[in-house]
């Protein structure tokens, strides 16, 4: 009898492993774009692209996907050459070649058809915090020039860029930095 429930218990393991797929973003069409608020007259903005990462993507039980993603701190883009190198220097992120920032899921909370909260760890300027993305799939299905199966996903949450050692000149340049992602990805093999 022991067996035959550790059979079982085996199966089911393959079963759901199997139902988890392989995802690799497509850095061309994936961006996190920021925003915040610049000394009580603007809302600068920026983004970070060229990224890698994957999701490990049940469509059937979401709540057992994950999702991986680096990134160059050096893609960073604000649309100002000066304000970019600012960002690079040690008031900010005192960024060299190979610093990354990345996101490891730690957690799924399934909150609708197509939405749910992704936990997980953000490390940036080399400090790790919790964080947690609004996020919605857009849709998925066979990508119609590339004939392979596709995901798209959005994804907004906010932080404080002085948890992560980046607060030079808050308050007077907002703190709070609001976060939008758009990533696509395809099915692996």
């Amino acid at each position: 009898m022991k067996t035959l429930a550790l059979t079982a218990a085996a199966i089911l393991a393959a079963s759901a492993a199997q139902a988890v797929e392989k995802y690799t973003l497509d850095s061309s069409h994936s961006q996190v774009l920021f925003s915040y608020n610049h000394l009580g007259f603007s809302t600068t903005f920026g983004m970070f692209s060229g990224f890698e990462g994957e999701i490990m993507f049940d469509q059937d039980n979401p709540a057992n996907s994950s999702v991986t993603v680096s990134m160059p701190v050096k893609s960073m883009f604000t649309g100002w050459e000066q304000r970019d190198g600012h960002f690079m220097s040690d008031d900010f992120f005192g960024a060299k070649d190979g610093d990354m920032v990345t996101f490891t899921s730690t957690a799924i909370e399934v909150t609708g058809d197509d939405t749910a909260l992704i936990t997980g760890d953000l490390t940036m300027n080399d400090v790790t915090k919790s964080v947690v993305l609004d996020a919605k799939l857009n849709g998925t299905g066979t990508h119609p020039m590339a004939q392979k199966d596709w995901a798209g996903f959005d994804a907004t949450t906010t932080l404080l860029r002085s948890d992560f050692g980046l607060g030079a000149f808050a308050p007077a340049v907002g703190d709070e930095v609001e976060v939008r992602i758009s990533i696509e990805a395809a099915k692996a093999g």
